[in-house]
């Protein structure tokens, strides 16, 4: 039990680390993301049970029309209304970086759930592609949305709204387009390899536009401060 333990959270632990350290300035406190990647944890269990109970009513006739559009929007609509209620109304960020961290962390604490219970259920010999899948999948979307709403966070008060909106679809339409190329079924893997090559390029762009303007934001704030006057 402990070594599936260790390798359902390992992955998500090493991605998170990675955009952790990635930020060369003051680095957000680990007490409020370990919050926001609870928060994430949290929201499997209602996730799972709304997609039981749909499944069990036959809500949806068409498998594509749930396996895809409906799985995809729920899942990225529980992260992005958490993100938006406790941690984007609620806590100040110091910079736009600050939206890759809580969005990573709500999503890796969703991913890290799913893979402990789809391994306690399938067992270890699906690790590996879970950690290259599922979970980086998982993290990615949740970059991509933290992205829009650090943008949004230091946006004119105008276009604000539009980085909220942005900050649910963009996730939603990857995310789609990911459990779409699934349901393909024997022709995934030839899609799946340059969609996710796709993906690591666009989320990991996004984090370096993240960083730059951050650090833009960080030597504003420098030059900024007035010089101790000399004594």
């Amino acid at each position: 039990m402990f070594i599936l333990l260790t390798v359902a959270i390992a992955p998500g632990l090493a991605l998170f680390s990675y955009l952790y350290l990635r930020k060369q300035i003051a680095k957000e406190p680990s007490r409020t993301l370990f919050h926001a990647f609870m928060y994430g944890a949290i929201m499997t269990f209602p996730i799972l049970f709304i997609q039981h109970v749909f499944e069990e009513e036959h809500v949806f006739s068409n498998e594509f029309l749930r396996n895809v559009l409906f799985t995809s929007s729920l899942e990225e609509f529980f992260k992005w209304i958490i993100i938006f209620i406790l941690v984007y109304k609620i806590i100040d960020f110091e910079d736009a970086y600050d939206g890759i961290l809580y969005g990573a962390s709500v999503s890796l604490g969703f991913a890290t759930v799913e893979n402990i219970l789809y391994l306690l259920s399938f067992g270890l010999d699906t690790a590996f592609i879970r950690a290259l899948l599922p979970v980086s999948s998982h993290a990615l979307f949740g970059v991509v949305m933290g992205y829009y709403f650090g943008k949004a966070k230091f946006s004119i008060e105008s276009e604000k709204g539009r980085w909220v909106w942005i900050a649910f679809l963009a996730p939603f339409t990857l995310h789609a387009f990911y459990n779409a190329i699934l349901f393909l079924y024997d022709y995934w893997l030839y899609l799946m390899i340059p969609f996710m090559l796709f993906l690591w390029w666009f989320g990991l762009t996004r984090v370096k536009y993240a960083h730059t303007f951050a650090m833009q934001q960080f030597r504003k704030k420098i030059n900024a401060k007035p010089e101790n006057p000399s004594t």
